[in-house]
């Protein structure tokens, strides 16, 4: 982990504070958006160190007027936004590349999780902006992934790191996003294309319903600070994760291998629920949550910082944007970015 940043090191933002807790910190900068695509027009990534040192930025007072304001933030950013492939939770597209943030129920809690964590290729930075605050909690809460690494028991780690993750999920029944909407197309050659290009296995079940299984990442090297992360979401994909009566109503419905979602170690094996309440226990150990003010925009490394989403009462408009796409490449366990090139496995330390 860097050392913290200052406002002694900023060239640019009126004035910052350190937000922590848990072992996790982030810097809420006061700036103006102008200051910032000045920078980027100029060359300069001025979140960078920031980004590297903590995982993530709060820019505060920035002045944007609206969703428009906030999708020419990102586009000065000088990289494109990414579409929301092979998602897991349903969204809205408000602009090209600008997306409502998960749409459910207000009094439901989100985990922490790294975005598309459960899946091999994901964004690299993920943009939250505050159009419209909630009236009560709703905050983002984020935790340091560096952190929750370090906290978890040496031997849930070796049990995950020996046997590996993969994902299973059925869609087309009813009880969770249609494939239809997680692949973008109602055209079944495409979803197999994308499941071929993404080492998916798939399998088509009747008519409508669709089941994936995909081997994942437990842990990886970030690819610019080279440090160590636990990155996946075998805590919010297995069936543990569910509210007791949710859990039963599921399966008084359909078998445990018809279920919308759930995770087992990689060789088929089931993942204990004490292993899952571990790793959950320390995820809300290390917790940090910021309210939100409205015209926020709060900027994430998506491999060095998880988040979530606490109930709300009252109206809530949180938009994102997704840019800078990763890959785990499975013959050297690295993660490239998407259109860089693997190194052959015996050049790779």
């Amino acid at each position: 982990m860097g050392a913290p940043v200052t406002s002694s090191c900023l060239s640019w933002g009126n004035h910052i504070e350190l937000a922590g807790h848990g072992g996790t910190t982030v810097p809420i900068v006061h700036c103006r958006a102008g200051d910032l695509q000045a920078l980027y027009a100029a060359g300069e990534d001025p979140l960078l160190p920031l980004l590297h040192s903590h995982g993530a930025v709060m820019l505060r007072g920035l002045g944007l007027a609206d969703v428009d304001g906030f999708r020419a933030l990102v586009t000065a950013a000088g990289r494109p936004s990414l579409s929301y492939d092979f998602g897991s939770t349903p969204r809205s597209k408000v602009r090209a590349g600008i997306f409502s943030s998960t749409e459910y129920p207000a009094a439901e809690t989100i985990p922490q999780h790294n975005e598309q964590s459960y899946t091999t290729q994901w964004p690299g930075r993920v943009w939250f902006y505050c159009a419209v605050p909630p009236a009560d909690r709703g905050a983002t809460p984020l935790a340091d992934s560096r952190v929750i690494l370090s906290r978890l028991d040496p031997a849930v780690r070796r049990a995950f790191k020996d046997r590996g993750l993969a994902y299973v999920r059925n869609m087309g029944t009813g009880l969770d996003v249609a494939w239809q909407a997680v692949f973008d197309t109602s055209e079944r050659t495409d979803v197999e294309r994308y499941c071929r290009d993404h080492d998916i296995v798939w399998q088509w079940l009747g008519d409508e319903q669709l089941r994936t299984r995909q081997i994942c990442q437990v842990e990886i090297d970030h690819p610019h600070t080279g440090e160590r992360l636990w990155f996946n979401q075998a805590h919010l994909f297995h069936i543990s994760g569910l509210r007791p009566s949710v859990r039963e109503s599921l399966l008084a419905v359909v078998d445990e291998d018809d279920l919308p979602r759930n995770v087992y170690f990689g060789d088929g094996g089931t993942i204990p629920d004490e292993m899952l309440d571990a790793v959950r226990a320390v995820y809300d150990s290390s917790t940090l949550s910021i309210a939100w003010h409205r015209g926020d925009v709060l900027v994430l490394d998506n491999m060095l910082m998880t988040h979530g989403r606490e109930p709300f009462t009252g109206p809530r408009q949180v938009l994102v944007a997704m840019t800078e796409s990763y890959r785990f490449d499975k013959s050297t366990n690295r993660v490239l970015a998407v259109d860089e090139p693997a190194l052959p496995q015996e050049v790779v330390s």
